[in-house]
């Protein structure tokens, strides 16, 4: 089960998924609320955090859950303070119940991750793709839009119409046609 903690929360930061099942992950941190209470509403522990990237808006509440629940973090690049593990290109990761492939999508960020599971037909896609189309900022620091460009394609190879679930990292989630969004995605960001 996939459940967005930050739904309700009016402070900046991005959506933080709680995925339960054989492995209780949270996909980002976010930022600026108290996500461990969320947390701890919900389940009595995790076994990962797992980083879509680590902008602050996505890493802000990092170190309080890593600490709070004893548990490592994931994510593209190790170098980069409070990344535990690296997760490589075309890696899996085990999320809940299933095993998705990692996808390294730079554009929005040089360290970003898409996540995708074709069965259940589920695509956690950070800040690359939004809902209706919108996507990534290009203009802050290592923001390319050619780059971006050529993630949103690369997700769209990777997809097909079953896709059954689009979380993004802000915003809500499309579980209505979202691979038309991904779709619109890649055509918008080709406009000027």
């Amino acid at each position: 089960m996939v459940v967005n903690l930050a739904q309700d929360v009016q402070a900046f930061t991005s959506n933080v998924f709680l995925v339960t099942g054989d492995r209780t992950v949270l996909i980002d941190a976010g930022a600026n609320f108290d996500v461990v209470e969320m947390v701890r509403s919900r389940v009595d522990g995790l076994d990962a955090v797992v980083l879509t990237h680590t902008h602050p808006d996505h890493v802000g509440n990092l170190d309080t859950v890593t600490s709070t629940f004893d548990v490592d973090t994931w994510g593209y690049d190790t170098t980069i303070d409070g990344v535990d593990h690296a997760i490589t290109d075309e890696g899996t990761v085990e999320l809940g119940d299933h095993e998705f492939t990692a996808l390294h999508t730079p554009g929005h960020k040089d360290d970003h991750l898409c996540f995708y599971a074709a069965d259940p037909g589920i695509l956690f896609a950070g800040d690359l793709i939004f809902q209706n189309g919108s996507f990534g900022r290009t203009d802050l620091e290592e923001g390319d839009r050619e780059a971006l460009i050529e993630s949103i394609d690369r997700v769209r190879e990777w997809i097909d119409g079953d896709l059954e679930a689009l979380h993004a990292g802000h915003g809500p989630s499309v579980t209505t046609d979202p691979f038309e969004h991904v779709e619109l995605a890649g055509r918008m960001a080709r406009q000027v």
